[in-house]
């Protein structure tokens, strides 16, 4: 796949790792679909809602508006860029967005120059069959395994336990990335669901069975904002519904110095954690049971 070149910047969207005069910057997984999407349609104005398709999709529930914003301003902090005197992306009101500034793509043409084709041998006509049908039963497999019903992961409202009434937003807004990171991180074997009215009841009024029951949910992720002296610590706790068995605990503590910032990096670090630990369960699960689910 061609890499992107634009100004001093070289944007990679097979890896999506962007560099600055080789040197690598660092843009987190859904900022660089962002970027990946405005480079590939470089010149045209993508819609908002464009890009919550691509980026989120139709099963994901999230306050897509705040990722979407975050998604924006982490690229153009990425790219130096100013929204007032946009080099690189300009916001386009009431439409979306576009980028702007002019773009390569290095290797391009290579893929398009022409390839001699050889003659074929009785043998290497045998080796394409078996290829050929390899790829078609492994093909089989993949969307056998497809059309089974993913496991549903449940995402509770985040508890504000600290005296601060400003950390509740902190924490929603900590919920509402962290559904977006857990969905990154699935690679399809599970859904998530953050916006249901069960989930964000306060938490004398939470019923795990229900939650259970209501969604078909698999797992629910509980979490908690906490004050340990000058640190916030931001507790989540991976939970098995059907035996209600804690899986793991997440423990973060960090100084908040920039919240917007923060709630990213934890989301994405309580993902890393918790996506792989959902996924082994699904893989190591026979197929009989997986369509029970």
């Amino acid at each position: 796949m061609a890499q992107f070149r634009f100004g001093l910047y070289e944007f990679n969207p097979a890896t999506r790792e962007l560099r600055r005069e080789g040197n690598l910057v660092r843009l987190q997984s859904q900022p660089a679909q962002v970027l990946a999407l405005l480079l590939e349609h470089a010149g045209q104005v993508v819609s908002r809602d464009d890009l919550r398709q691509a980026i989120w999709g139709t099963e994901t529930f999230v306050d897509f508006e705040r990722g979407l914003n975050f998604c924006i301003a982490q690229v153009r902090s990425a790219l130096n860029d100013d929204a007032a005197e946009p080099r690189y992306i300009r916001t386009v009101p009431k439409r979306g967005y576009q980028f702007i500034a002019p773009v390569t793509q290095a290797g391009a043409a290579a893929s398009l120059a022409p390839v001699a084709k050889p003659k074929r041998s009785w043998g290497t006509w045998t080796t394409a069959a078996a290829v050929v049908l390899l790829a078609l039963t492994a093909t089989g497999i993949w969307l056998r395994s497809r059309s089974e019903p993913p496991q549903v992961v449940a995402v509770l409202r985040f508890d504000n336990e600290t005296s601060n009434p400003e950390m509740t937003r902190f924490g929603d807004a900590l919920t509402d990335l962290l559904v977006t990171e857990l969905t990154t991180n699935g690679d399809g074997h599970y859904k998530v669901i953050g916006n249901a009215h069960i989930l964000r009841l306060p938490r004398e009024q939470r019923d795990l069975s229900a939650i259970a029951s209501s969604l078909g949910a698999t797992y629910v992720v509980l979490g908690q904002v906490q004050n340990v002296g000058e640190q916030t610590r931001v507790l989540a706790h991976l939970i098995h519904l059907p035996d209600q068995t804690h899986v793991w605990v997440a423990r973060i503590d960090r100084q908040v110095s920039d919240p917007m910032q923060l709630e990213s990096e934890i989301a994405e670090n309580v993902a890393k954690q918790f996506a792989p630990r959902i996924r082994k369960e699904f893989t190591a699960m026979p197929s009989h049971s997986r369509a029970s689910l």
